[in-house]
């Protein structure tokens, strides 16, 4: 019997080789015989070696049968133990000697190959977590977002939502997109993008897609069929130009109402909306054209936005234009073209061919007027009008004298028959939320375009992170309706939260389930984006704790070197103290926290926009929270608690609440005109900031002889002999030294001793000598320049 022998050595490995050439043994004799036990490949106990070896047969045995176990992958002794050690080096090797006998030695080694396998692949994961790890904290330490937040993708996803998923804007994922080489039309925001295609642009974010049916459920617009021409809808008509231009003056005489005299400060604060009938505008001018726009019952009326001119309401007006067909831009005859007449020119130009545009000059009935002046500003904006040979219509229109009314109307009707606008009317039921505010007696209230299908009472819909089941819909006027069509604006009611102006509306069709997994979804989205900011926050921080300790760490160096080396520590502290005391002025920049209530969640929105960009690097806004309706007792809570003032706009304050906010010592600012809240704003924000110290000299002194007089027995004080060439010197005053051509600053403190002969005087003018005592200073020298002067406060503006 031969000795167990090393896989790695030489006789081994000739027995292995042995072993890959053999050919199979027969497990049994042929039928009726006595059964032959299969030959062992490693059973060479004939061999001379054995012999020579001179081992005791038992041991021989008992090695033998343990090579056996490990090459066929049997339970053996060592099998059982647990692999530590010699132990584990010993399977491993084995294991690489039975992979390679498999094939050609019947099924032993399969076993232990894959075995082999399964380890090497435990180790390439261990490796892979490792890599993975050290990645993470290299990108916690360079501020960088986590790469593997987790995207839910279920089926196909439309463009608009994905870019909600991923947290980015549109543009940025439609820019991605065309770097990709994707066309134009599956860059569309309703374009339905498969499920490997929103796979591979997660991957190009950094995320990690995960395609999940019911994590991933969302509701999408239904694909429009082709080949089917839907009916005619009435055209959309945003009113839209620089405040206090006439724009809801106008309106007012198109739909005969009075909304301008209640609007705070005479300007429009939020959108509103309303549906007019053709019939009716035609039969209000003074004998409009017949044209109806287009024909059909689509036609016969026009929806109106009238959207805010002030530059606060921005994407108030952004929204506007992503929902109309039509843009009237009305321009002021006596003011021409302001900062957002510019602006709204800029957003159709930005909407291209799909918003029409109507140059209305208003307040054509004013004498002195320049109209040539007017067409020439707009000329020079890159809009020429159609009496100029240009392609934009105008018309003249007075909304106070409610002259040219007829030409407007008849030119927005011919322009919607042009423009062919049609919508289907059956099916899904599309839309944009306008404005959203909180009613006493009726809750959430939503004011919705219908863009597309018709909407009912009774339908569950989504918009954004909320859904509503619709239990009431009402006109422009008030008026309850059953449905609505494409084109109409509807106030809903239903909703489970507030939603957001200028979120999509989109029913779900199959029901209110439907909607409420729908909306959990996007809430567990949202909940995902927040955490990966709150994580990228908290990297940053400690980022700048490990720059302050750094800078700490620095400064001490500096010391011990400026020490060590008998240097000042105060140069060497002169450059870099000054860069920390920077870095913590910046780091401890005031704030003054907010608040903010409003009627609507439009105007809310704008509040933010305007207040939250005030201040600088000393002094800051910071918006603690923001809501829709009246001010409560429990908005005073929260701002005693964070320390915050209330602003409230356009919205109430209950004399029970004001009480509340008096007894809490909040400062309570209330307003409905943008302008004042801002300018109230700007001021609080301005009161925070340190103020300017300035410098008034307030009189000079040439120093002509130095006296040195006993004060004691040995102290000695020296006095400068000065003649007042300028202003009044005082003792009250600080006093600097000035030295050479140049003037420099040699000492800066105060008077000691100032005396006129010898009596001490409070000051001294001019053509008179006196003699200064500096206080702590006796390097005065002859020619020097003593002057005093005056600090002052001066509060800072922003």
């Amino acid at each position: 019997m031969k000795k167990w022998q090393r896989p790695d050595s030489a006789p081994a490995q000739q027995a292995a080789a042995a072993v890959v050439d053999m050919p199979a043994a027969p497990a049994s004799a042929p039928a009726g015989g006595e059964a032959t036990p299969a030959v062992d490949a490693d059973d060479t106990s004939d061999a001379p070696l054995d012999d020579a070896r001179g081992r005791r047969p038992a041991r021989g045995r008992e090695r033998e049968r343990e090579s056996r176990s490990l090459l066929h992958g049997s339970a053996g002794p060592d099998r059982e133990r647990g692999k530590k050690g010699k132990d584990r080096e010993r399977d491993r090797r084995q294991w690489a000697v039975s992979d390679d006998a498999a094939p050609n030695g019947g099924t032993g080694g399969v076993g232990a190959g894959a075995k082999q396998r399964q380890y090497e692949a435990k180790r390439a994961r261990q490796a892979e977590r490792k890599a993975k790890s050290e990645d993470e904290r290299g990108r916690a330490r360079r501020g960088e977002a986590r790469p593997d937040r987790e995207v839910f993708i279920g089926g196909s996803t439309s463009v608009a939502q994905l870019a909600e998923k991923f947290g980015i804007k549109l543009v940025r994922l439609q820019r991605k997109m065309e770097q990709l080489g994707m066309g134009e039309e599956q860059r569309r925001a309703g374009y339905l993008l498969g499920v490997d295609q929103a796979c591979d642009l997660a991957l190009e974010f950094d995320l990690n897609p995960v395609v999940d049916e019911d994590r991933g459920f969302d509701i999408y617009p239904i694909a429009e069929p082709e080949g089917v021409t839907p009916p005619l809808r009435p055209p959309v008509v945003t009113i839209m130009g620089h405040v206090d231009h006439g724009k809801t003056t106008l309106l007012d005489a198109l739909r005969h109402t009075s909304v301008a005299a209640g609007e705070a400060g005479g300007i429009t604060q939020h959108i509103g909306a309303f549906s007019v009938p053709l019939s009716s505008l035609l039969s209000a001018t003074s004998g409009g054209g017949g044209s109806s726009g287009g024909g059909g019952d689509g036609a016969q009326t026009i929806t109106f936005l009238d959207t805010p001119g002030h530059a606060a309401f921005t994407g108030m007006r952004a929204r506007g234009a992503h929902v109309t067909d039509i843009v009237v831009l009305v321009v002021a005859a006596d003011d021409g073209v302001m900062p957002q007449t510019r602006e709204v020119i800029e957003l159709v130009k930005a909407e291209g061919d799909h918003v029409g545009l109507v140059v209305a000059i208003n307040k054509c009935d004013k004498p002195a007027v320049d109209i040539a002046k007017v067409k020439s500003a707009l000329g020079a904006e890159g809009i020429h009008l159609e009496e100029d040979g240009g392609d934009v219509p105008s018309v003249r229109v007075s909304g106070l004298a409610r002259t040219g009314l007829d030409d407007l109307i008849e030119t927005l009707a011919t322009l919607a028959e042009i423009r062919d606008l049609r919508a289907r009317r059956d099916g899904q039921a599309q839309g944009y939320v306008l404005e959203s505010r909180v009613d006493k007696g009726r809750g959430n209230v939503a004011t919705v375009l219908v863009s597309r299908g018709t909407l009912r009472a009774g339908a569950s819909v989504v918009a954004g992170t909320t859904w509503c089941r619709v239990r009431q819909m009402a006109d422009s006027s008030g008026r309850p309706v059953r449905e609505a069509g494409p084109g109409t604006p509807v106030s809903l009611t239903g909703w489970k939260e507030l939603p957001l102006a200028g979120d999509a509306i989109l029913e779900a069709v199959a029901g209110e389930e439907a909607a409420k997994k729908c909306v959990a979804n996007r809430l567990r989205d949202v909940a995902s984006r927040r955490l990966a900011a709150d994580l990228d926050a908290i990297n940053a921080r400690r980022i700048e704790e490990r720059a302050r300790a750094l800078r700490e760490a620095e400064v001490e160096a500096a010391v011990k070197e400026a020490r060590g080396a008998g240097a000042s520590v105060a140069d060497a502290l002169k450059e870099l103290g000054g860069e920390a005391d920077k870095a913590n002025e910046q780091d401890e920049a005031k704030e003054l926290r907010l608040v903010i209530k409003g009627d609507v969640s439009g105007t809310v929105e704008a509040v933010v926009g305007s207040l939250g960009g005030i201040g600088n690097a000393e002094a800051r806004v910071k918006i603690v929270h923001t809501g829709v309706g009246d001010v409560a007792e429990s908005d005073i809570a929260l701002a005693e608690a964070a320390g915050a003032t209330v602003i409230g706009f356009s919205v109430a304050c209950p004399r029970a609440v004001q009480a509340a906010a008096a007894t809490a010592a909040v400062p309570l600012l209330l307003d409905s005109v943008i302008y004042r809240l801002i300018d109230a704003v700007r001021a609080r924000v301005a009161a925070l900031l340190p103020p300017r110290i300035e410098h008034r000299v307030t009189g000079e002194a040439v120093v002509q002889q130095l006296f040195e007089i006993k004060v004691g027995r040995k102290d000695t004080k020296v006095i400068a002999g000065c003649r007042v060439g300028n202003g009044v010197i005082s003792k009250a005053d600080a006093v600097r030294v000035l030295r050479g051509d140049n003037r420099d600053i040699v000492f800066e403190g105060s008077i000691e001793t100032l005396k006129h002969l010898k009596k001490d005087v409070a000051e001294v003018r001019k053509g008179t000598e006196c003699g200064i005592a500096i206080e702590g200073f006796a390097g005065v020298k002859e020619g020097d320049e003593i002057v005093t002067v005056q600090k002052f406060e001066v509060p800072r503006e922003l």
